[in-house]
């Protein structure tokens, strides 16, 4: 176990995991992290979670690949990256000697890409704490549907990335009718840790042309427009499973943002659009964080995790 703690009120646990704090880069919006010291120091952070990397080098989508909503954007990028081998030897150094703690982002087309992926981050150093296994992405050995989309596929992922040697998190998409079933699914393949949820499925038309705004078609929408969402997702999956670790994430750009999603279920949380608009939020975030505990005598700021969960006709 890697100790990223500088003490109470803030200090946060996610498995076997100690971390300075629950904010988190979320993957994809920050590029490969060192990006951002010029802005804050990334140090400060609980984790940087890198864009989602293959064992090879992806263009991704045709432009445009993003277009502002009304509530956040929608983004069709591709998982465009240089590929694990490219980012460990060019991009990783960096990012350790910005003493951040380091979470990589693995994706793949079939289950044997998520394999071989697991298999070279086993090789990483000790500064990279965990991995995240993003699922929500299409098969191509099964008419491309989303790995986190079917139960059997999401276990079949988390078993073939059991050899990374460090913490596993199944990243999972919010875009099923029963999520729970899913999560199930992940933890019952080995994942440590759950990180709910990814983008919501959306298109915008542009009605001179008739045609997609995005190259690719459709994106993924995120932002304030799917926090409510991504709050009830982390609801129903802490219910169901009381003892997993889960990050939430989906629309967070406030301090109050965090602790909707922390009283759900959410032992720690990560901001993604967000960092557009102000690459400096997470920082705002950890010092309201800080400041809400003192006002409100919080010790640890993991005894409010899953407040929310305290009567079993919430929802009905």
């Amino acid at each position: 176990m890697l100790s990223r703690s500088h003490g109470p009120p803030l200090e946060t646990r996610v498995g076997d995991l100690c971390l300075k704090n629950p904010v988190m880069l979320a993957s994809g919006t920050a590029g490969y992290g060192s990006e951002f010291s010029s802005f804050f120091d990334v140090s400060e952070l609980g984790a940087v979670v890198v864009k989602s990397l293959a064992t090879f080098p992806w263009e991704g989508n045709a432009a445009p690949r993003v277009h502002q909503t009304p509530a956040g954007m929608i983004n069709s990028v591709g998982l465009q990256g240089p590929g694990l081998e490219n980012w460990a030897a060019n991009e990783l150094p960096s990012l350790i000697e910005s003493g951040a703690a380091i979470i990589v982002s693995i994706w793949g087309r079939t289950t044997q890409d998520y394999k071989e992926a697991a298999e070279f981050c086993r090789g990483l150093p000790d500064e990279v704490i965990a991995v995240e296994v993003n699922v929500s992405c299409p098969n191509v050995e099964d008419r491309g549907e989303i790995f986190s989309h079917s139960s059997s596929m999401t276990k079949g992922v988390m078993e073939a990335t059991n050899n990374v040697g460090r913490p596993r998190w199944a990243k999972l998409s919010p875009n099923t009718s029963d999520l729970v079933s899913i999560a199930k699914a992940a933890v019952d393949g080995g994942a440590d840790a759950l990180t709910i949820a990814n983008t919501l499925l959306g298109m915008a038309i542009d009605i001179e042309t008739g045609r997609p705004v995005l190259g690719a078609g459709g994106g993924g929408l995120s932002g304030p427009a799917i926090r409510p969402v991504a709050v009830r997702s982390v609801f129903d999956v802490r219910s169901a499973l009381p003892q997993i670790p889960i990050i939430g994430v989906g629309g967070i750009a406030t301090y109050k943002h965090a602790l909707e999603f922390m009283m759900a279920g959410a032992d720690a949380i990560q901001i993604g659009t967000a960092n557009f608009a102000n690459p400096r939020v997470s920082k705002k975030v950890i010092k309201g964080l800080h400041r809400w505990c003192e006002r409100n005598a919080i010790k640890e700021i993991g005894s409010i995790v899953g407040k929310s969960q305290i009567r079993d006709d919430l929802t009905k």
